[in-house]
């Protein structure tokens, strides 16, 4: 029987050296970009990224939904599926679970914990990053588990990313916005061209969107090496069904009619190689599967709702191109009469572009502004004066050290404002995945 003990002084141990992302940010030695290390590890291992099938997906926002979209429609029409996501809100394992008709199970802790002892002196001797370990271990236990397919996420970017050693299927590239720029370029273009790095040769490639900047980078790198779909330009073969789909699927939020057109043109697209051919003729148990993708890949934190008095809505965006898209959809609930005030719990990492972010927020909610438990986290009261900078009402703003806190604090002015009448205010929770990471412990949600 594993001992708890022995497995979380490992965890710390080898966490302590290689720093993860979440705790250290891109701009640290936890993003190690390039694929020598990863090469080398994925081969020591056995080349597990070679052993299974894949579908390789990338993009600024959507590749998460999207990753496990596709995963539930496969896994519906009876595959047994892995898929490798990031970042993870509670527990590490959560970026490695298997999905197949018997269920979701996320990777063990005795599988965690004997592998991480048995690579531990190459880990250290080659100094590998928390995400190229983690890679790694995924590809691993995904062979080992004999999976007939497998959806894996990019970290950052793509070309460079640990998870680009893969020779997949298909390669997704789902919206391109301006996020990371530090280390991907300061255009979408720039961008575009960092995420198209993951075509390969004679490997078709998926894009969701054609727009005038980075249609033109995806399709100059297309050129004479991959065949190159825009699903926007499409009409899928199950696209008929999408307003009842989105109607009936517990991913909410505006966001996800762009992300299910993407999944159902990936569909079609895999449904006629090898490996795939059981899809043919299973479009109503993918339908199915894609209706409840949060339930059966245990999805957490789009557009999630945590109570429903008063009601209050959780999700993971983070930088202008997904917050605008998640600001515009709050006003619209407003605007319609579906809530009678909105009330905003924010935090943000002091990595992203705070300004940026603030033009966009919604004027007439009140906020409570937050920190998240991790040392990339931006102070409320810097938040609050960035605030101040960006033309908001201060008096709108509370300020709360701790995301339980200000939780508890939005809650008592949602009830101030009435949460029993009919419509109620609205509850916003977000800016960060180690924002809404932290809320759903406070209503004893878990990710396992």
């Amino acid at each position: 029987m594993l001992n708890e003990n022995e497995y979380n002084s490992l965890l710390n141990d080898i966490f302590a050296r290689v720093p993860s992302v979440r705790d250290a940010g891109f701009s640290s030695g936890a993003y190690k970009p390039g694929l020598e290390r990863m090469l080398a590890f994925d081969k020591v291992l056995g080349s597990p990224s070679k052993a299974v099938k894949s579908i390789h997906i990338a993009g600024t926002n959507g590749k998460g939904s999207v990753a496990s979209m596709i995963t539930a429609a496969l896994a519906s029409a009876g595959l047994k599926v892995g898929l490798y996501t990031s970042p993870h809100l509670q527990d590490f394992r959560e970026r490695a679970r298997i999905v197949s008709p018997a269920g979701c199970v996320f990777i063990d802790k005795e599988y965690v914990y004997d592998f991480l002892t048995r690579w531990k002196d190459w880990i250290d001797d080659n100094r590998l990053s928390f995400f190229e370990i983690t890679t790694g271990m995924a590809f691993r236990w995904f062979a080992d588990e004999n999976v007939g397919a497998a959806v894996i996420e990019t970290g950052l970017g793509g070309r460079l990313d640990s998870t680009n050693i893969v020779n997949p299927e298909l390669s997704v590239i789902t919206s391109i916005g301006l996020d990371h720029c530090t280390l991907l370029g300061g255009t979408r273009a720039l961008i575009a061209a960092e995420k198209g790095g993951i075509m390969k040769d004679g490997v078709p490639c998926l894009a969701g969107t054609t727009d005038e900047e980075t249609a033109p980078v995806l399709r100059e790198m297309a050129w004479m090496k991959c065949p190159l779909s825009f699903a926007d330009a499409m009409e899928p073969s199950l696209w008929y069904r999408h307003a009842a789909i989105l109607s009936g699927m517990d991913l909410k939020g505006e966001c996800q009619k762009e992300n299910l057109r993407t999944t159902l043109a990936a569909l079609d697209i895999l449904s006629p190689r090898a490996g795939f051919e059981s899809l043919s003729g299973k479009g109503e148990e993918m339908v199915r599967g894609i209706m409840e993708t949060a339930r059966i890949t245990k999805f957490h934190c789009r557009w999630e709702q945590l109570s429903s008095s008063p009601r209050i809505i959780c999700d993971i965006a983070h930088n202008p191109p997904a917050l605008d898209i998640n600001f515009r959809q709050l006003q619209r609930e407003l605007a319609e009469g579906k809530a009678s005030s909105l009330v905003i719990v924010f935090g943000v990492m002091g990595d992203k572009d705070v300004d940026g972010i603030i033009a966009l927020m919604p004027r007439e909610a009140t906020y409570v502004l937050t920190k998240a438990d991790t040392p990339r986290a931006l102070a409320a009261e810097e938040l609050l004066e960035k605030f101040k900078a960006g033309g908001m009402d201060a008096g709108r703003c509370y300020l709360a050290p701790t995301v339980r806190q200000a939780v508890e604090t939005a809650v008592g002015i949602a009830r101030r404002f009435g949460c029993d009448a009919e419509p109620g205010p609205l509850v916003y929770i977000g800016g960060s995945a180690f924002v809404a990471a932290e809320a759903l412990t406070c209503f004893g949600k878990h990710s396992f």
